[in-house]
């Protein structure tokens, strides 16, 4: 990695190396000359416990992670939650139109509703992003200050990780379900919140006001489509 590539997790300072490496395998953590701490002390750590400091939304775990790691799976995570989100709404369609009609089973078969909720959960992620980025930027360069939005988008796909959650949560329903949904929303939202601070190196006011801008426009975009349905079977010849 380039020259002051790494940042101390705890004062976000820059940093030249992690630890430096002595004969015999002998490594010694590199020590912040800003707050005198470690720069990064998850580079001992097993995933796991980093793994769950993430989940715990600690902003030492996100730094170490967005800035001290080469994690590019960004896109893929984006995807995959996409997806989960995508059967959450599906399966949500499905169950409250279930009816013996045999046209209906075939058109539940052929998934096209599935790709419709995909498209619309697509739609909303996209909104999300440009109102946070939007903000930011707004903000930003009434201050004079640059924005890095490549760097910052991907710290918004990765801190949407708890999506993944809608899985689990679709296939043991149970009767406090929409508590559930709701309370997977508000942690992806506090992840977000993190990840700008993160990024931003900024108070919580101003990244809790840009993802509550991104979260005002999805919302708007969503009540745009109630009852957005995707049923293409009527323009298919082959129906």
């Amino acid at each position: 990695m380039p020259k002051a590539a790494f940042r101390c997790i705890e004062c976000n300072e820059e940093a030249n190396e992690l630890h430096r490496d002595y004969s015999n395998g002998i490594l010694k953590i590199t020590i912040c000359e800003s707050c005198k701490k470690p720069v990064d002390k998850y580079i001992e750590y097993d995933p796991v416990i980093i793994l769950i400091d993430a989940i715990l939304c600690k902003i030492q775990a996100f730094r170490h992670i967005l800035y001290n790691t080469e994690i590019n799976i960004h896109w893929k995570l984006c995807v995959f939650c996409l997806l989960c989100e995508a059967y959450l709404r599906w399966s949500q369609l499905q169950g409250s139109e279930q009816t013996s009609d045999p046209a209906d089973i075939i058109r539940y078969t052929r998934e096209w509703d599935f790709y419709g909720m995909f498209g619309l959960a697509a739609l909303e992620l996209a909104v999300f992003m440009c109102g946070v980025l939007a903000c930011l930027w707004l903000v930003q360069g009434l201050r004079g200050q640059a924005l890095e939005a490549s760097l910052l988008l991907k710290a918004l796909l990765l801190s949407s990780y708890g999506k993944v959650l809608l899985v689990p949560a679709v296939i043991w329903e149970h009767d406090h379900s929409p508590l559930c949904f709701s309370l997977i929303k508000i942690f992806v939202l506090t992840s977000n919140t993190q990840a700008v601070r993160v990024i931003l190196n900024c108070g919580r006011r101003l990244s809790l006001l840009a993802v509550m801008t991104g979260l005002l426009l999805e919302t708007c975009v969503s009540l745009s489509f109630p009852k957005l349905q995707w049923h293409t079977q009527g323009f298919l010849p082959f129906q």
